[in-house]
């Protein structure tokens, strides 16, 4: 996806060969809308929704969180029914909304949201709803196991499938989650933002078997916020906004700057703000000899005032675990102090207390509690910094500290009352920032995967406020799978693999390859 202005289409077609071959299709759309429309308590979320989707195709749904995407896919998977209009499947007009029947017409949908049972087996939760059993009606366990492991290799995953789920990480998670949709032979395969926990070969395993699903004549709708995977996996385009379609057109028609400026309705020139350095001499994190849980190897290295310090690997490299370790919510060894001052480890009120402050990859289990309120959300963690010493809250403090975090993180709400999961995923994670900075701006902020799920005009906002935070001199510790945003927003990036730094590039010395090849064991440059 270029950047060339909106008045300047691409002048190379698309390949064709990305699609499966007519000859090899049913005829008629595999998915149509006709005028489709949804509400909830009056408020329109879907408006007049007509569109047609072509079996053996690719179709990106484009668009901000909150314009619509979740509920349409909803609807198709028999989640939601629709207030107004008719919904087609392969030709047949459907008027029983039921995730059962939405399976029974062929319909698979990969959530967003990951709804694995996490105290049941990895081949429990594959074989779920298409169990094995013998002539008595028993279960065929070690043929279920038999074919859980198949599906497995058949992915690539080198995964127990007699392993809790509760053992895996997010990523892994994720990968049993799509074995578990596209394995079913569906003729349509909703996938809301499956990429987003993966790393870029795991992604590029996904796309191998979008591809063949494409190719067998499956209808793909597919939802992503990052634009490299638009022009590399989409045939075409449906770009949404407050319930509507604005557009959709094949992706060779389409550029990068027209995307972005059709989701958020207006032009967003640069996505990443200047990555100016404004690194001071002092350091604020020193880290010595940290050793993980789970991984054998340690680590030491600094941050300075100022900077953003990317972690770059693969899944696995243990980012996460050595980000987790240093906040106090994973056993670690080692030493670490803050302005020259040491404290212990698996203490995460000590590490507060130190000026630390953390945002983890998983917002919901994590970073804020989506049933309560705006104002909870931001002010409980600090609950005794608004206490008198009579015992008493005060309410008009935290109040007025709550409403002037919000405007320093842009969040957009309507009243401090309101609940959270009303909120976009955007703004929820601006909320997960903002508690960090009511009661004053942390010595160090560490950022897990900060813009996972997180559509374009919300990234770059959050780009902007955690520049403007290394800009007064907060330093920054950042994980990301998401090359741009590492590359664009890291002074310099640390490498990780097993647990490990296996490489250091400044800013001058940032490629995506360079990153790779650290993280695949391999030198920085090529032989």
């Amino acid at each position: 996806m270029d950047q060339r202005s909106a008045d300047q289409p691409k002048q190379e077609e698309r390949p064709t060969s990305h699609a499966a071959t007519p000859d090899a299709l049913p005829s008629g759309p595999a998915l149509a809308f006709n005028g489709l429309f949804k509400g909830f308590d009056g408020i329109p979320v879907l408006r007049d929704i007509t569109a047609r989707f072509e079996p053996g195709t690719v179709n990106v749904l484009a668009g901000e969180n909150g314009a619509g995407k979740s509920t349409l896919f909803k609807i198709i998977s028999g989640q939601l029914a629709p207030d107004k209009g008719i919904l087609t499947i392969k030709g047949v007009p459907v008027y029983v909304f039921d995730p059962r029947h939405a399976q029974q017409l062929g319909v698979s949908i990969i959530p967003q949201e990951l709804l694995p049972i996490p105290d049941m087996k990895v081949w429990e939760n594959l074989m779920i709803g298409r169990e094995k059993t013998s002539v008595f009606g028993f279960l065929r366990r070690g043929d279920m196991v038999a074919e859980a492991r198949r599906l497995l290799e058949e992915f690539g995953l080198d995964i127990d499938p007699q392993a809790s789920m509760r053992r895996l990480g997010v990523a892994s998670t994720q990968m049993i989650e799509i074995i578990k949709a596209t394995s079913r032979d569906s003729s349509i395969v909703l996938m809301d933002e499956p990429s987003s926990s993966l790393s870029t070969r795991e992604t590029e395993q996904l796309f191998r078997v979008i591809r063949v699903m494409r190719s067998r004549g499956a209808c793909i709708l597919y939802t992503s916020h990052r634009m490299e995977e638009i022009e590399q996996i989409s045939d075409t385009v449906a770009i949404m906004r407050d319930g509507a379609f604005i557009r959709h057109d094949p992706t060779s028609a389409l550029t990068e700057r027209q995307i972005i400026a059709d989701m958020v309705g207006r032009d967003v020139p640069d996505l990443f703000p200047d990555r100016k350095l404004s690194r001071s001499d002092r350091t604020v994190l020193e880290v010595q000899d940290l050793r993980v849980a789970g991984y054998g190897a340690s680590t030491s290295f600094s941050v300075k005032a100022g900077e953003i310090v990317g972690l770059g690997g693969l899944v696995g490299a243990g980012r996460s675990e050595l980000l987790e370790g240093l906040f106090g919510l994973r056993r670690a060894t080692g030493s670490v102090s803050v302005d020259g001052q040491p404290f212990g480890l698996g203490n995460p009120a000590a590490s507060i207390r130190r000026g630390l402050a953390m945002v983890p990859e998983d917002r919901k289990l994590a970073g804020v509690l989506t049933s309560l309120s705006i104002l909870d959300n931001v002010t409980l963690p600090h609950l005794d910094r608004f206490t008198n010493a009579a015992g008493f809250v005060d309410h008009a403090e935290r109040r007025t500290r709550t409403l002037d975090v919000l405007g320093r993180t842009r969040v957009k709400y309507s009243k401090l009352t309101q609940t959270l999961s009303h909120l976009s995923g955007g703004n929820q994670q601006k909320i997960a920032i903002a508690r960090w900075l009511v009661t004053g701006t942390p010595k160090l902020l560490i950022l897990d995967e900060p813009t996972r799920g997180i559509d374009v005009g919300a990234r770059s906002e959050i780009y902007k406020l955690v520049q403007e935070l290394a800009d007064s001199g907060v330093a920054v510790l950042l994980a990301s799978s998401d090359m741009p945003e590492l590359i664009n927003l890291s002074h310099r990036i640390l490498v990780m693999r097993g647990g490990a730094i296996a490489g250091e590039l400044s800013r001058d010395e940032v490629s995506q390859e360079a990153i790779l090849r650290f993280a695949m064991g391999k030198t920085k440059h090529a032989a």
